[in-house]
């Protein structure tokens, strides 16, 4: 009786032990812990300009390098705050919109970037939150590096898009990857949108969902650009070659994005 006990007493201890071995996480990036860096959550008065310490702007026209039909603006009808806690970018019947970034106030290598975001829908709309290298003045795009962690294009309004741009998979080379929403729709529903960045890969979510990864392998035999500090971007286009560029009467404006926040964080371990 000892015996059997002995030997019953043995398996439960050696079926525990495996139990715990199973149940570890041997990916280190499962156990990081993230420390909020860089944040806007929009807070301010009605038609006021988002926060001039953390945002500046893009402005003009010509297409930047996409066949957009906008002319991007710092006027609060393009670009301000609702007062409740909303960034709102408006495309308008005028072909104006706007693009702010937060180049020469902000920027970080590495980390988690993430903005909880409901974007338009529609012909030609072109929704985006994304990033550029910080050297971007000296070292040209494609070189300098672009991550786009949330791209739309408004004619199909459940898929979202994550790319990377660099030189020899730019354009409409990218590495790039989409994702159909599990509910709802991009103009109906905030949606957390983001990217966890390290000297290994980048992982793209929505709604804490990985859908993608990128790694430097996948840009080989090209290089990979994504070893430097890199500043934010949030825009709505209209047309361009993303989305099509169809004839601007076939385009119902005025369309918005609703930005509830932006976070930054590093990684503490």
């Amino acid at each position: 009786m000892k015996k059997i006990n002995y030997l019953l007493l043995l398996s439960i201890a050696v079926f525990s032990q495996l139990a715990f071995y199973s149940c570890k996480k041997d990916d280190p990036e499962e156990n990081i812990n993230w420390v909020l860096s860089w944040s806007d959550e929009f807070a301010g008065a009605a038609g006021q300009l988002p926060d001039a310490t953390k945002w500046n702007y893009d402005t003009g026209g010509g297409g930047w390098g996409n066949n957009e039909l906008e002319t991007y603006t710092n006027n609060p009808a393009n670009v301000s705050l609702d007062g409740n806690g909303h960034l709102v970018i408006t495309a308008k019947s005028d072909l104006t919109s706007a693009r702010i970034k937060t180049k020469g106030l902000f920027d970080q290598q590495y980390g988690k970037i993430e903005a909880s975001i409901k974007v338009p829908a529609g012909t030609g709309m072109w929704p985006a939150f994304w990033m550029l290298g910080s050297d971007i003045d000296n070292n040209t795009w494609p070189a300098c590096g672009e991550i786009d962690i949330l791209e739309a294009n408004g004619a199909k309004p459940t898929i979202v898009h994550g790319t990377v741009h660099g030189p020899g998979y730019s354009g409409g080379s990218g590495i790039t990857s989409s994702y159909t929403l599990k509910s709802g729709r991009i103009d109906t529903d905030y949606h957390l949108y983001a990217v966890e960045w390290s000297s290994s890969s980048i992982k793209f979510f929505v709604d804490g969902i990985q859908y993608s990864e990128v790694k430097p392998s996948d840009a080989s035999p090209s290089q990979w650009v994504f070893d430097k500090k890199f500043f934010l971007i949030l825009n709505l286009a209209v047309g361009g070659n993303f989305v099509g560029n169809p004839p601007a009467s076939s385009i119902t404006l005025p369309k918005s994005m609703y930005v509830d926040y932006v976070k930054v964080y590093k990684q503490t371990n």
